[in-house]
């Protein structure tokens, strides 16, 4: 088993990128809580990006990133596998196929033929599953977590990206495709691209917190 034990560097300055990849200096005098509140206020759902490649390095970091999350009983379960150039087109037509053989309109079968082109790169995130049904759950849960370290990461490097669904029927196929473990679930295929403008930010209602204290 891999050694997955980390010591934590010292930071004395932070940065973030915009949306627009503009690099945002936060000096000595900032804190650590106002960095890291910018980023998750920045982060957008968002296909807006140009054609220019992503290079591989920094989705390395942006999963390594996502190793961080919160795991229960250390189970590591994210995979992960990195599409990009023809294999994004053959990806699609893998997907079109599955969904036609699931019975989805023709038209969603269409879209999905050409629709992992519409960014430079697709994120495939996947979760193990667990030895109890109870696990599975947890491991899901983690690779969830996973995948927001991943898009605060992308914001912070001033890339756009869209957490969607495996769509219905192609699970097992995406997985294939992808060569994850044989019983792995999708969680989410990110599209990543470096981000050309802002979108707006949807209103955000006030989260319900109870306050219990006897």
């Amino acid at each position: 088993m891999r050694d997955r034990s980390r010591q934590p560097s010292s930071v004395s300055r932070f940065f973030f990128r915009s949306e627009l990849g503009a690099m945002t200096h936060m000096d000595d005098r900032e804190s650590p809580t106002s960095v890291i509140d910018a980023v998750i206020r920045s982060r957008r759902t968002s296909m807006f990006t140009d054609s220019r490649d992503i290079d591989p390095s920094i989705v390395a970091e942006l999963c390594e990133l996502a190793s961080w999350a919160p795991c229960h009983k250390k189970t590591w379960p994210w995979e992960f596998a990195l599409l990009t150039g023809e294999a994004r087109e053959r990806f699609g037509a893998s997907v079109a196929h599955a969904m036609h053989g699931a019975g989805d309109e023709p038209a969603r079968v269409e879209k999905a033929r050409t629709k992992y082109l519409r960014t430079p790169a697709i994120l495939v995130v996947g979760s193990a599953q667990g030895d109890t049904p109870l696990r599975t759950v947890e491991n899901r849960d983690a690779t969830a977590a996973a995948i927001q370290n991943i898009l605060l990461g992308a914001t912070a490097r001033g890339l756009a990206s869209f957490w969607s669904s495996c769509p219905r029927g192609c699970n097992d196929t995406v997985v294939e495709f992808c060569g994850f473990s044989e019983s792995a679930s999708i969680v989410g295929i990110v599209y990543l691209g470096h981000a050309t403008q802002s979108a707006d930010a949807p209103p955000r209602p006030e989260p319900p917190l109870s306050m219990i204290t006897t």
